[in-house]
């Protein structure tokens, strides 16, 4: 009985015109109430933030992420939401919309977690009217199979880090990523997809990361399903995207700025995958360092163009001759060798980035090469 009156009562509210349009699979009728101690009363799964945490972002809802910032928000939230950690709360309430009958969905990092139910309880004491709280959280958005998001300064940290990942811009290419993109980021324009699938790196354990013209844009999120549909594993989406790029850090590089192909790793994250290496070799060698760990009677009959040869049993006395503004790729003509290359490397100076090629690689005379893994 009180499930019908909620039902009825939503429903004559929103013929009054007081409910913003909902999109068609979604509901306003909770899923449970509170029962456990401490926790809101009106609570509802995953299956109800579905029909909020789209792109184009829906009118009248806002969905709220409790936890901190960095160490949660930032590396994987629920698409769409927005971040006021539960400690920061008062500080941030000029987040929250001014209309006080917007639908706010609260939630944080599952079941044992009481920052979003703390937040819809300040929340309603605000005057807010129509509170939701998703208890089981960004685990459980994720164990669903939806796809995550992450912030636009994560994208940065990543970036600064030199941490392995592929940046994928899902806009027009002459449009719009021609005339400026995320710095490192590929143009996979989601019309051409299907036809640039090729771009995409061959490990579907890479992460893939796509974004477009911001919280309007439906583009980066189609586009991530069909990754998803190929076998990735490690989508996300930057629903913000370039946008809050130009809001935070100016505007990226254009056409004429070609973009640095990212490094993907193979299974020991210390190797550069063959496909990786070949694809910034050719298009962008300026980006890396290639040392040859080889005795320099190997180094001249034959190595990658633009490499410097640091023979192996010199690598110790001078492993501070190694530069540090880009990253280090070892190679031998086996990877034997230049696996101790970067294990040496990585004990003396952790600070650097490096890489090694673990397969079988030969020179011929006209500069030319052939690499098997």
């Amino acid at each position: 009985m009180k499930l019908h009156r909620t039902l009825a009562l939503a429903a004559a509210i929103a013929t009054l015109g007081l409910i913003s349009a909902l999109p068609a699979h979604a509901t306003e009728t909770p899923v449970a109430t509170a029962s456990r101690e401490g926790w809101y009363h009106q609570l509802v799964d995953a299956g109800f933030v579905a029909g909020y945490a789209v792109l184009p972002k829906p009118d009248g809802v806002l969905i709220v992420d409790s936890r901190p910032t960095a160490r949660k928000y930032d590396p994987g939230h629920i698409p769409t939401a927005v971040n006021i950690p539960d400690s920061q709360f008062e500080k941030l309430i000029d987040k929250l919309p001014a209309d006080k009958q917007t639908l706010l969905i609260f939630y944080c990092d599952g079941f044992e977690c009481l920052l979003s139910h703390n937040s819809a309880f300040k929340a309603e004491k605000l005057g807010y009217t129509r509170i939701h709280v998703y208890a089981a959280g960004y685990p459980d958005w994720i164990k669903q199979g939806h796809i995550g998001a992450v912030s636009v300064p994560f994208i940065k940290k990543l970036q600064d880090e030199g941490a392995p990942m592929t940046l994928i811009d899902s806009r027009p290419k002459e449009r719009k990523y021609d005339k400026g993109h995320i710095p490192g980021a590929i143009s996979i324009p989601d019309l051409q997809f299907d036809k640039l699938i090729d771009r995409l790196p061959t490990d579907k354990t890479s992460p893939l990361y796509f974004y477009c013209e911001g919280l309007a844009c439906t583009l980066s999120s189609d586009s991530a399903a069909r990754a998803v549909k190929l076998g990735y594993t490690r989508v996300k989406v930057v629903p913000e995207g370039y946008p809050e790029w130009v809001r935070l850090y100016g505007p990226g590089p254009t056409s004429e700025t070609p973009a640095r192909p990212a490094i993907q790793v193979g299974r020991d994250t210390s190797t550069i995958t063959v496909a990786s290496f070949e694809r910034i070799y050719r298009q962008a060698p300026d980006t890396i360092h290639l040392i040859d760990v080889r005795d320099p009677a190997e180094f001249a009959k034959g190595s990658f163009k633009g490499a410097i040869n640091f023979p192996i049993k010199t690598l110790e006395s001078r492993i501070a001759e190694l530069p540090s503004d880009k990253p280090i790729v070892f190679f031998c003509g086996a990877g034997g060798r230049s696996g101790d290359a970067h294990d040496l490397a990585k004990q003396l100076r952790p600070q650097l980035q490096t890489y090694f090629i673990d397969a079988e690689i030969k020179w011929t005379a006209d500069g030319g090469y052939t690499i098997t893994e």
